[in-house]
């Protein structure tokens, strides 16, 4: 059968003893260290020879600016390797010029030139191109300290150097390189350079930048490569180095300040100011409903089972939310909004999906091309992929998207799911008509993403953080997707189908992830909050649909635990028969999970710390102790936390509240 969904996983995208890490230290250091002496202090920089200094909070770091290697000393006396030489040939450097906040040097033989400055505490380097080409640097995790590296793919992974699993090839990850613009959920990665030290790498020029991993001696090590490429409009490229104390979540905040100095971090708080609407997403599961589910009855069911708070979506086909299921819905004060693609088009007339059929020559005129003239193939290799700038064009006359949106929420939805707009996945479109690099592509999307939000709590897809201040909410960014799982999506015999139609079995269909991919993904030796370190308290962060809660039924304690440690909802699909079944452990899980998120859900998180030397009891604290929440992820109580369970504490609690997963269904 032809799914009527744009089926969103159809792309190819590519204790014994105790260890405490202390993120809060981290978490205030690096919040402030724009108001720190570093910035003031950078005229004090040396330029000597071939070597530049300059200083940075908690340390001074030298360029050796014959082989972009960088070296760091700290205050308590360490070195440390922060960048090996670089991987490309760079010729015979420049003389080194004094400015008044670091120095300036050129590779003639590369058509670079390269400033490096101390940025409120970080080393900034810049590299600017005045010709195409690639260079590769920084060289990664060579210091023989390095233990772990931190890698924001989904929430977060933090892996240690010489795991096993993940230096083979079934960890997945010494493979290809990762687009750091579009594979990974934030633009940095970071190491843990032994106790108390790390160093922290955010690279703002993501787009054509890219992060590969080796194995070397069985140890990961990553390298990072830049193209210049004036079509793309990536000729320049900077990347800033900062030292932290080699928390795992270290790279987070400092992202999270980069944002904050830059004025690109958005605030929930302001969001709820400004639309009331996205309170709403306070203390709310999210669920995808189907059948039975998405009638006035099933949203009463809900209500009657105590459910006070949820998002409820609903895909694009014949059957949506009625009027009287979205009135329901609203009084019950959950959110209803339908799923949506602006980036999908074909031939109107055999449209798999009415999210693809456009009025007019939409369709084949806004396609985007590539260089030879040809389409982007579309979803599932079907239709093509619409530009963003060809309909930025449009709309002030024809108002394809205005108009599409007011037939979307004719029954009253007061919220939006736009698929893929918020992705990583954007076009250079070559096109005569709408030409646009992929930079434009993401401010074109921006555009009308926040012309959405004026009106409606705004959700898209694994949202990258260029679009936190225009989403409330997003899927898919909470899951660290292995590259197996997209193999083992499309063996439907395994994972189910796109049938039946009011309960298609992709969704619904309980699976057993093999051995490797579940350690890849969810197991929580590995997993860190990267993504909340950065956003939390800027928008709600949730599980791809696809992946919902009662999916993959082993990984359902852990899956749990985690949202409840990250303080973010659980993501599920329902219809008539799952709501019967699973609608009191839902209910169970909700009631615990509502009064946390509404007094923390626009908090930042302030500390993470494992507290057993295996990483199997986590703790997180938000607003500084507003919330604090305990996760037990091993067999063994702990300080009398049984395994399987997370307490929670909101300031003045007398006592924790305690849940334990496995037994919320009985």
């Amino acid at each position: 059968m032809v799914s009527k969904i744009a089926p969103r996983g159809g792309r190819t995208r590519t204790g014994t003893g105790t260890r405490v890490l202390t993120a809060s230290l981290v978490l205030t250091a690096t919040a402030t260290l724009g108001a720190s002496g570093c910035s003031s202090q950078a005229v004090a920089g040396t330029a000597g020879g071939r070597h530049v200094d300059i200083p940075v909070k908690g340390g001074t770091a030298t360029v050796d600016t014959g082989s972009l290697a960088v070296n760091a000393r700290t205050t308590d006396g360490r070195t440390l390797e922060l960048s090996a030489p670089a991987g490309t040939g760079l010729g015979t450097p420049g003389p080194v010029r004094r400015t008044g906040d670091g120095a300036r040097w050129s590779y003639p033989d590369r058509g670079l030139t390269v400033t490096a400055r101390a940025d409120h505490g970080r080393l900034r380097i810049s590299m600017k191109a005045d010709r195409d080409g690639s260079v590769t640097w920084p060289v990664t995790g060579t210091d023989r300290a390095a233990s772990s590296v931190q890698l924001p793919r989904g929430e977060g992974l933090d892996i240690p150097v010489r795991d096993t699993f993940w230096n083979s090839a079934e960890g997945g990850l010494t493979g290809d390189a990762i687009d750091v613009g579009g594979g990974l959920e934030l633009p940095l990665w970071g190491y843990t350079m032994g106790s108390g030290h790390g160093v922290s790498y955010l690279a703002p020029t993501d787009l054509g930048t890219s992060l590969k991993f080796r194995s070397d001696n069985g140890q990961l090590r990553t390298s990072t490569t830049h193209d210049f490429n004036g079509g793309d409009g990536t000729r320049d490229y900077t990347v800033t180095l900062a030292l932290t104390d080699g928390n795992p979540v270290a790279p987070g905040a400092d992202y999270r300040a980069w944002l904050g100095e830059h004025g690109q971090l958005g605030s929930l708080r302001d969001k709820i100011k400004r639309n009331p609407a996205n309170g709403k997403l306070l203390g709310a599961f999210h669920a995808y409903v189907w059948g039975d589910a998405r009638k006035a009855g099933g949203v009463e069911q809900l209500r009657k089972l105590g459910v006070d708070r949820m998002w409820l979506g609903y895909d694009a086909g014949p059957d949506p939310m009625d009027a009287a299921a979205v009135r329901a819905a609203r009084m019950a004060g959950y959110l209803v909004g339908p799923y949506d693609s602006f980036a999908n088009g074909q031939d109107p007339k055999t449209a798999d999906s009415p999210t693809s059929a456009w009025p007019g020559t939409v369709y084949p005129d806004f396609c985007v091309e590539d260089a030879k003239g040809k389409p982007e193939t579309g979803f599932g290799n079907r239709g093509c992929y619409l530009s963003s700038r060809a309909f930025e064009q449009a709309e002030p006359k024809h108002h394809y998207l205005a108009d599409r949106t007011r037939a979307m929420t004719a029954n009253g939805a007061d919220s939006y799911f736009l698929d893929v707009d918020a992705t990583g996945e954007v076009f250079r479109d070559h096109s005569a008509g709408h030409p646009m690099t992929k930079a434009q592509d993401r401010g074109s999307r921006l555009a009308r993403m926040r012309r959405l939000a004026e009106h409606l709590v705004l959700g898209s897809e694994s949202a990258q953080p260029w679009a936190n201040k225009v989403l409330a909410f997003n899927h898919g960014a909470a899951t660290p997707v292995a590259n197996g799982l997209w193999k083992l999506q499309r063996d439907k015999k395994t994972w189910g189908g796109y049938y039946p139609q009011n309960a298609p079995k992709t969704f619904f269909k309980p699976v057993e992830l093999p051995a490797g991919l579940a350690k890849a993904m969810y197991d929580p030796a590995y997993r860190v909050p990267l993504y909340e370190t950065a956003l939390h308290s800027s928008l709600v962060n949730a599980e791809r649909w696809e992946l919902s809660y009662d999916k993959l039924p082993r990984q359902k304690t852990d899956r749990a635990l985690l949202a409840m440690l990250y303080n973010i909802p659980l993501n599920y699909v329902l219809d008539g028969p799952s709501l019967k079944k699973s609608g009191a452990e839902l209910a169970t899980l909700q009631k615990y999970f509502s009064p946390l998120h509404k007094a923390a859900g626009t908090e930042k998180l302030t500390s993470f710390r494992r507290l057993t030397s295996d990483n199997l009891v986590q703790r997180t604290e938000f607003g500084g102790g507003k919330l604090t929440v305990t996760a037990n992820f091993g067999k063994t109580p702990y300080a009398g936390l049984p395994a399987g369970c997370v307490d929670a504490k909101l300031r003045g609690d007398q006592q924790p509240r305690r849940l334990c997963p496995a037994k919320a269904g009985g």
